[in-house]
């Protein structure tokens, strides 16, 4: 039998930022707390009602069965006592609160979800936004992100996933580097010019994989950035397999070969389960997605 009376609701609140995170640093950090806290107050809730609430994963932390249908419960609880505080505060809607962290690659993140980001907050201004841009393999419980751009599909099952939208790249050059070095007219010929793309031991994105585009073709000028490629090509380092959104934006490159290679790829939306019954997740996402969809112009333009 369990005493309810013996349960403090303030330690759901320690397992739901474990349970949106993965991570108990993370979590603690939310909370402001060590992490010692926050390990001992899971425990602590995990005796009194004498249940396993989460497990070790090969990404983090998870909720169990039984955990997850807990921490339903104490998010309606974390709810009710936001509720409460707007009374007081005199805010008679419910408008949208909280931070919400997205992690998404350079450009797109900085072209894309920062525009969207921007708009969403501007409108709601209790709302906090994170977004952290890179280009690496997706894994959501390593960092404690709520939403995650990642190109291609993540491998993880554990995250819900949608298409956001499909983008080309293309072999792009300078005026001046084709002046000076001369123009490829075939594949073949691009093999004597310095390509410029990512760092393939330190990218881990099986979608962006040089060979499965451009078989035979080494880069020579390699970052894990795309604006430092676009900077590269356009200051005549090489010919850059750049994405057309970024590419497109300055005239002084100039896309070659467009029928021969135009590689189309597609950045996915991912989260976990937990994350997307909040509703400042949701309206994140919903912000993207439009963001993406009035743009995809941009994204695939017309050769």
């Amino acid at each position: 039998m369990i005493d309810v009376r013996n349960i403090r609701s303030d330690d759901l609140r320690y397992l739901l930022a474990v349970a949106r995170t993965g991570r108990r640093q993370s979590a603690a950090m939310d909370l402001g707390v060590d992490h010692t806290t926050v390990s001992r107050r899971v425990r602590a809730l995990e005796k009194v009602l004498g249940v396993r609430l989460l497990q070790r994963s090969a990404d983090g932390w998870e909720l169990t069965d039984v955990g997850r249908s807990i921490a339903e419960k104490a998010q309606q609880i974390e709810e009710a006592v936001q509720e409460a505080a707007d009374v007081v505060l005199g805010i008679s809607e419910n408008p949208l609160r909280g931070t919400v962290r997205i992690t998404a690659p350079d450009g797109f993140g900085s072209l894309f979800v920062a525009p969207a980001l921007a708009k969403l907050r501007m409108n709601h201004p209790h709302l906090v936004v994170e977004l952290v841009t890179d280009t690496r393999q997706l894994n959501l419980y390593q960092s404690g992100f709520d939403l995650a751009v990642a190109v291609g599909t993540p491998i993880t099952s554990r995250l819900v996933s949608e298409r956001v939208c499909q983008y080309s790249l293309g072999l792009y050059g300078s005026e001046e580097y084709f002046r000076d070095y001369g123009e490829p007219g075939s594949i073949e010929e691009l093999t004597a010019h310095p390509l410029v793309f990512f760092v393939d031991s330190l990218l881990q994105v099986g979608d962006l994989d040089l060979n499965r585009h451009l078989p035979g073709v080494a880069a020579k000028f390699m970052s894990t950035n795309i604006f430092a490629h676009v900077a590269a090509t356009r200051c005549g380092g090489g010919i850059g397999l750049l994405p057309a959104f970024m590419a497109d934006q300055h005239a002084d490159l100039r896309r070659i070969l467009p029928d021969t290679v135009d590689v189309r790829l597609a950045f996915s939306l991912a989260a976990r389960r937990e994350s997307l019954t909040n509703p400042a997740v949701q309206a994140v996402r919903q912000a993207i997605q439009e963001e993406a969809l009035s743009r995809r112009d941009e994204l695939v333009p017309t050769l």
